[in-house]
């Protein structure tokens, strides 16, 4: 995926994750919208994934990264814009899985399940990494 802009938020639990990407991202020429939380009071997670979902739908951002403590309760909020496809992933294999052969255009992260470097391959591959169309547009074009 050629990525020119990406949404990205995190709820309390990924604040400090979500600050290393946004500088890894920026190191690359990516232009980021950083939707918030920016710090540890406790905020509600699907706020913040809302956020980044609109922002593609919308067409401001092309793809988004949302973090969390697992990653999961940023991937169901996430997944529930059409638009949307939202990944949940633990490692690089299925950070350019998700985009290979689902086109995911959301990343999701689990600061508390993740360590920083692992991360950050993750995000590597999600926006170095092409869908391949062929036999998965049909697939894809029945989640839309």
């Amino acid at each position: 995926m050629t990525v020119k802009t990406l949404a990205i938020a995190a709820d309390h639990g990924g604040v400090e994750l979500k600050s290393a990407i946004i500088t890894a991202l920026q190191e690359r020429g990516i232009e980021v919208f950083d939707l918030g939380t920016n710090g540890p009071a406790s905020v509600d997670y699907p706020d913040y994934a809302q956020a980044v979902a609109k922002s593609i739908v919308d067409g401001k951002a092309e793809a988004g990264i949302l973090v969390c403590g697992s990653g999961i309760g940023m991937s169901i909020a996430a997944n529930r814009f059409p638009e949307v496809r939202a990944a949940l992933v633990h490692d690089r294999l299925s950070a350019e899985l998700c985009r290979m052969h689902n086109n995911a255009n959301v990343l999701c992260l689990g600061a508390r399940l993740l360590g920083d470097a692992t991360a950050l391959d993750c995000v590597d591959a999600f926006i170095s990494t092409e869908f391949e169309g062929g036999r998965h547009e049909g697939r894809i074009a029945k989640m839309s």
